[in-house]
């Protein structure tokens, strides 16, 4: 993007060279075996990524959105799974305590997030309760010194390699009075439950986590008892910015699968590129894909100048996925048996894609969002 710093894109060539060697290569293994690169998400560490947003004192990069967005979009292009499984990490948990924790808690717990030491995820969505987050059932109760947490997390990205997990719990009988917890990986009454095989976004593990009685120290409560709806809120606005990254990043991807494949598949004695109906196609999907990176990272930008609000992050949430989806479809439907087969990229960038039109706010709950905001001052 014209606006992009030098430091920015530097950032972006780094984690382009990156990406090529240490996810795409993987990508489909991964995704046939619903295995976790393990290996290239530690490397991140060493790449400076993990704490993207994160203050340097504890060794992050100290960036915004703009930066995030681009980590998305690069690593998006290789490996959308590896992906997800960054952005748990680095914007639902270390972002969230690099905001929202004590000091104790953020040099306690950043630097060996920040490093690729510890792997973090975050808990909000239950079994119940997905779009409705407000409405979460797990509970906390107040035992001496500490808080004993009961209840399960469902759908929770990293939740077998999670060292700690950033997590939403309800601590009084009001919709609203929400509290946030840092449970560490062998806590007592915490455990991961089976892992969840999905359509899409297979080289990203998901599991559940549930809590027993799991026994939490006071001192892991994150801010005060009963204020996480704010934090709750405030971080899922920067969470459907950067995951629209990742869709991006899958319809570049698919554009530029098309256009070499145009370059190399001959039928009828000639180029599929030479036909106008192709010709039609990757210059649809091309400008389609110029369109949402526009989008994308003037929202991101207009994030990182405080211009923010949930129906600027909602749009973009909304708007991205779904055209990224279509244009996965049509870079399928171009190459035809090839597109629809394994031995091509393109199904799994469809089956991956189709998470970020579910995860982080569905379509449907983006659509009421951005209603409501439009419409507030409609009289009944």
């Amino acid at each position: 993007m014209w606006f992009f710093t030098d430091e920015e894109k530097d950032l972006q060539r780094l984690c382009k060279d990156f990406a090529q060697k240490e996810l795409a290569p993987f990508a489909h293994a991964h995704d046939e075996a619903e295995s976790f690169n393990l290996n290239a998400f530690k490397k991140m560490g060493d790449l400076g990524v993990l704490g993207i947003t994160a203050d340097p004192e504890y060794g992050g990069a100290g960036m915004g959105a703009v930066a995030a967005t681009i980590v998305m979009e690069e690593f998006g292009k290789a490996c959308a799974g590896s992906t997800l499984s960054y952005l748990a990490h680095s914007i639902l948990c270390v972002n969230n305590i690099q905001n929202n924790g004590s000091e104790i808690q953020k040099e306690k717990y950043l630097p060996k997030l920040i490093s690729g030491e510890m792997i973090g995820c975050m808990g909000m969505s239950e079994p119940e309760y997905g779009s409705d987050a407000v409405g979460i059932q797990t509970k906390a109760r107040k035992d001496g010194e500490s808080y004993l947490i009961n209840g399960t997390k469902m759908w929770i990205t990293n939740a077998q390699y999670a060292d700690i997990a950033y997590v939403y719990t309800r601590t009084g009988e009001e919709r609203k009075n929400l509290s946030t917890f840092i449970v560490e990986k062998g806590t007592l009454g915490f455990s991961v439950g089976k892992p969840i095989h999905k359509m899409g976004m297979r080289s990203s593990p998901t599991g559940e986590l549930i809590f027993e009685n799991a026994k939490v120290p006071k001192a892991n409560l994150v801010g005060k008892e009963g204020d996480s709806i704010y934090h709750m809120m405030k971080n899922l606005d920067i969470e459907r910015i950067t995951i629209a990254g990742i869709s991006l990043g899958i319809a570049q991807a698919c554009v530029d699968q098309c256009i070499k494949y145009a370059g190399e598949r001959k039928q009828f004695g000639k180029h599929l590129g030479s036909f106008q109906m192709i010709q039609k196609m990757i210059a649809e999907m091309a400008t389609e894909t110029e369109m949402m990176r526009s989008f994308l990272y003037t929202t991101a930008k207009k994030y990182d100048m405080g211009e923010k609000g949930p129906s600027m992050a909602a749009q973009v949430k909304l708007a991205l996925p779904k055209m990224a989806t279509k244009i996965a479809l049509d870079a399928i439907q171009l190459h035809g048996g090839y597109g629809y087969s394994r031995e091509f990229p393109l199904e799994r960038m469809m089956r991956d894609n189709k998470l970020n039109e579910i995860g982080a706010g569905t379509n449907e709950v983006m659509i009421m969002i951005i209603a409501k905001n439009l419409l507030k001052d409609l009289k009944d």
